[in-house]
């Protein structure tokens, strides 16, 4: 009998060196550093990569490429508070979670339906992970802060093509709010 579920290994992507560099990467096409050329050698090997601009990273317009949490830069910080507490109206400074999932479900849920009884690889970002935590409702802003999704963690779902259940995560920090 054939299994009604697709596993998806939602990972996120090698090192880069604006992840070293703690530096806002957004939706700015920042290569892998050779550690990360590394990382992702070992995951590709037999696997074939279909690229989607549905799994891309969170829009930060002009704060792409600023550091991350730097105390100097006062706007980066309410920018920070306000995307934890999910206040964010303003569409040009940066993308909402409500555009981050409308991108991001529609394509889990057409692959996950072609995918019944297969176990998948999805390449994303840790923003993009985080905020499909939280729809999940496995995590909270209070609870999965920036930098708690490592390079090459990963979060096993199962889906039926309509709803995700979190099965297992590995290199994810959660804290006890």
């Amino acid at each position: 009998m054939k299994n009604t579920y697709c596993t998806i290994y939602l990972v996120r992507h090698g090192e880069t060196e604006w992840n070293v560099k703690k530096l806002i990467q957004g939706q700015k096409d920042i290569p892998l550093n050779e550690k990360g050329k590394k990382q992702a050698e070992k995951l590709a090997g037999k696997l074939k990569i279909i690229k989607s601009t549905a799994l891309r990273e969170r829009y930060f317009g002009k704060f792409q490429g600023e550091l991350f949490g730097d105390n100097q830069n006062k706007s980066i910080l309410e920018l920070i508070n306000r995307l934890k507490s999910n206040s964010i109206s303003d569409q040009n400074e940066i993308e909402s979670d409500e555009l981050i999932i409308s991108r991001l479900i529609p394509f889990l849920r057409k692959i996950s339906l072609v995918c019944l009884d297969k176990t998948i690889l999805v390449v994303s970002h840790g923003g993009t992970i985080r905020t499909l935590l939280i729809l999940l409702g496995w995590g909270t802003y209070k609870n999965l802060n920036e930098g708690y999704i490592d390079n090459l963690a990963y979060v096993k779902l199962e889906s039926d093509g309509v709803d995700f259940f979190v099965k297992k995560t590995s290199r994810i920090k959660k804290l006890l709010v």
